[in-house]
């Protein structure tokens, strides 16, 4: 079966070899603690090019000069395209009772290695500032994720185009059948906006309890539940954006809303404020959330590998403590308009106002990591043309 996408998915294909060497060497040994005095840190990153941005030019340089003998670095997996290796590679290095070269984790997976005993549990003691996020809020996570920013999937649609947007999820399936090619979502693979709009739509047809267990455990017999789901969005195909065709990622999906070429979108709460921020989005586009089901959303976590040798652990928590620090979910809130995990009142007027409507501890979760890795694999084999 041919998935059509758009002709970044070829550039991003020519780069797997590459990208898969950059995991490889993320997860070989990290014996050297320390280097002339300073300690190195590294941060792996699993996601967008913008979450990189984020760590290499603002809390880095904000944590290096706050802290000088520690340098950190990062490193990424673009889009997450190689976790299952990544999480393979760490299980190994684990069980062998080795280091990583890598000291602290950003990536979607950092709850199900923690909870399958790969990460470091976390505390109080170790991170204080780990104490004024919402016990919900960490609870999603498990005892060995650090929540440090969250954000949810939203509707973004063009206000000149449409003055009445979709309340619901059938309101909004209704509306891209009746304005065949106004509407986009990316590959599921690519980027958690589309990923989130096919878990919305298979969510559709599961009961509250098969939700749940979907969110929390894994059990791969409900995946026949997404039989139906997965008729609807084969079905929705042929209305969507020139008639199936899946942007690559989440910036694809920004880019042909801002330019004027699709009128409705899924698009990340956090990446829609900064593409109006930045001009990519005009003001005339607005985003609301819609219900029945709504589209998903939650914390993102930091996780440190159980065998990191104890300085640089030690050093590793000083980073995320900072990451929790008021300076440094001002600069979450300012470099990628992630919504704070910490009490607003701790933090500038200006910050408290712009999230005043979020609670982290109250969005809809998505899939448990093994659960979307299905999805994603059910959605390539099933739905493009």
């Amino acid at each position: 079966m041919k998935t059509r996408v758009l002709a970044g998915l070829a550039i991003a294909a020519a780069a797997t070899v590459a990208l898969s060497g950059c995991v490889q060497s993320a997860n070989a040994s990290n014996a050297a603690d320390t280097s002339g005095g300073t300690t190195n840190l590294t941060v792996f990153i699993s996601g967008d090019t913008n979450v990189q941005d984020l760590w290499d030019k603002s809390l880095i340089p904000a944590f290096e000069k706050a802290n000088p003998k520690i340098h950190v670095t990062t490193s990424i997996d673009l889009h997450g395209e190689h976790d299952a290796q990544t999480q393979a590679n760490l299980a190994t290095a684990v069980k062998a009772g080795k280091s990583v070269a890598y000291d602290l984790v950003d990536a979607g997976f950092v709850s199900t290695a923690g909870k399958a005993g790969l990460l470091s549990t976390v505390s109080d003691s170790a991170i204080p500032d780990l104490k004024d996020v919402p016990e919900a809020t960490k609870q999603q996570g498990g005892d060995s994720a650090i929540p440090y920013r969250a954000s949810s999937v939203l509707l973004a649609y063009d206000s000149t185009k449409v003055t009445n947007p979709p309340k619901t999820l059938d309101d909004l399936l209704a509306w891209i059948e009746a304005n065949p090619g106004q509407f986009a979502y990316n590959s599921p693979s690519s980027g958690g906006s589309g990923g989130s709009f096919v878990a919305t739509v298979l969510a559709k047809y599961l009961t509250a309890d098969e939700q749940k267990t979907m969110q929390t455990t894994y059990d791969k017999s409900l995946e026949s539940k997404w039989d139906k789901g997965f008729q609807t969005l084969k079905g929705l195909g042929p209305s969507t954006y020139q008639k199936g065709v899946y942007p690559n990622g989440n910036d694809q999906v920004v880019q042909l809303l801002g330019s004027g070429q699709i009128a409705m979108a899924p698009v990340w709460s956090d990446q829609f404020i900064t593409s109006q921020k930045t001009g990519i989005i005009p003001k005339t586009v607005k985003a609301i959330q819609i219900t029945d089901p709504s589209f998903t959303g939650s914390a993102s976590f930091l996780g440190i590998p159980k065998t990191e040798p104890k300085a640089k652990k030690a050093a590793a928590e000083q980073l995320a403590n900072f990451v929790l620090s008021s300076k440094g979910q001002q600069l979450v809130a300012s470099a990628v308009s992630g919504y704070p995990v910490i009490p607003l009142d701790s933090l500038p007027a200006s910050v408290a106002e712009q999230f005043a409507d979020a609670n982290p501890s109250q969005l809809r979760l998505g899939f448990q990591s093994d659960f979307a890795a299905d999805m994603n694999a059910a959605w390539d084999a099933k739905v493009p043309q």
